[in-house]
């Protein structure tokens, strides 16, 4: 078990964590508002590999053709998704995402499948399995766990599980020089592991220290790719920044899968071909967390200490707002930022951007944050421009 294998690490080696569960750094400062912005941890690297396993007991897949496929909908908007297995029919329920899927597969407009669902649910059965009789040439991937429909795919979706990536990429990780996993967390639709390697380091300014990382994340559901991100982890206040734009990514695009007599599908019909693919990933970590990758994505970051915002910084981070569509909440909470890093220049802005993810509760919107940072870093002067002049 992959548990097992990693049972002799102790967590000290992945994060250390204080009593109210902020990472303690030697020698660190602790003022209030650096507690606040901790990059966020999620749960321990054993906890998640624990998660992985009881799941993977849970998962049934099949490639399911649309005559075998019936919607019933409950009076309270339970879609539930029947399917005719070889041994009789079963009733899944439909988590949202899936439904979300569904509509969109049947091109139901997603506002129309969702008023059907709250007002006539017997108009959405109708609808839907009048689309799947239209439909009847085709074929489905319906992704289930503990009974319920997670994911309503395409059958070439190719499944690459989250422990099978895991068995395949953690042994590199821990063979990073100076490896502290920083942050790992399994969400409802993907799951992170953000790595730092502390032996790969390049100071800004005087005091100012980056670190090189890597982001490994996977969705199984259809939410996104198998992604390999560089991460630049800066240890003076805890923030990670993601070169999304120097991403590694490889599509959940196979071959076409045919429904048989037995439409569960089994662990070994695509393991050769998904072992090649991470076998891929464990490559492009190396190449992620590499000096010479480091080295451009630190520079790069070095260059905006000499973007200077001579406009409005309100103004400024409402450009940011607009381009990245930031909720009112979350441009307060950049501006904040930005006033305590006490920078006004695109570093400091940067910095803000990345440094307000640590007070996103939603994991996946905080990583997104992440990135923002990193797509800041590939803007064109003109944009930087547009930023930095705002009135």
């Amino acid at each position: 078990m992959l548990a097992q294998s990693c049972a002799h690490v102790e967590l000290s080696e992945f994060c250390v964590l204080d009593p109210a569960g902020m990472h303690s750094r030697q020698g660190a400062a602790s003022p209030a508002f650096f507690m606040e912005v901790v990059m966020k941890t999620g749960r321990p690297l054993e906890q998640l590999v624990i998660e992985l396993e009881r799941q993977a007991a849970l998962k049934k897949d099949m490639i399911v053709p649309a005559t075998k496929l019936v919607s019933e909908t409950t009076a309270a908007g339970q879609c539930n998704l029947v399917i005719d297995e070889p041994y009789g029919k079963k009733r899944y329920l439909m988590n949202d995402f899936a439904c979300a899927q569904l509509a969109r597969k049947l091109d139901i407009p997603l506002l129309y499948f969702k008023r059907m669902r709250s007002f006539d649910t017997e108009l959405l059965d109708e609808n839907i399995n009048a689309w799947l009789r239209i439909n009847a040439t085709d074929s489905y991937m319906v992704r289930t766990m503990a009974g319920r429909a997670r994911a309503f795919l395409s059958s070439r979706f190719r499944r690459l599980d989250n422990i099978d990536l895991a068995h395949s990429i953690l042994p590199i990780l821990l063979k990073l020089p100076g490896a502290r996993f920083e942050s790992v967390e399994l969400t409802e639709t993907k799951m992170y592991l953000k790595v730092v390697s502390a032996e790969v380091t390049h100071e800004v300014v005087p005091g100012d220290v980056l670190q090189a990382g890597v982001v490994v994340s996977n969705s199984e559901i259809g939410v996104g790719r198998l992604r390999v991100d560089p991460l630049i982890y800066r240890l003076k206040c805890s923030n990670g920044l993601i070169a999304c734009e120097r991403s590694m990514r490889k599509n959940h695009a196979g071959r076409l899968l045919e429904c048989g007599d037995d439409v569960v599908l089994q662990d070994d019909t695509v393991e050769a071909e998904d072992r090649a693919i991470f076998l891929k990933a464990r490559d492009m970590v190396q190449t992620a967390v590499s000096e010479t990758t480091f080295q451009l994505i630190s520079e790069k970051m070095r260059k905006t200490m000499g973007i200077a915002l001579t406009g409005d910084p309100v103004k400024s981070v409402e450009v940011l707002a607009n381009r990245f569509v930031l909720n009112e909440a979350e441009r307060a909470g950049v501006l904040r930022h930005l006033i305590a890093e006490r920078q006004l220049n695109g570093y400091g802005l940067l910095n803000a951007v990345t440094g307000y993810s640590q007070e996103v509760g939603d994991y996946d919107r905080a990583t997104e944050f992440e990135e923002f940072g990193g797509k800041m870093l590939e803007f064109s002067l003109k944009e930087w421009s547009e930023v930095a002049e705002a009135q």
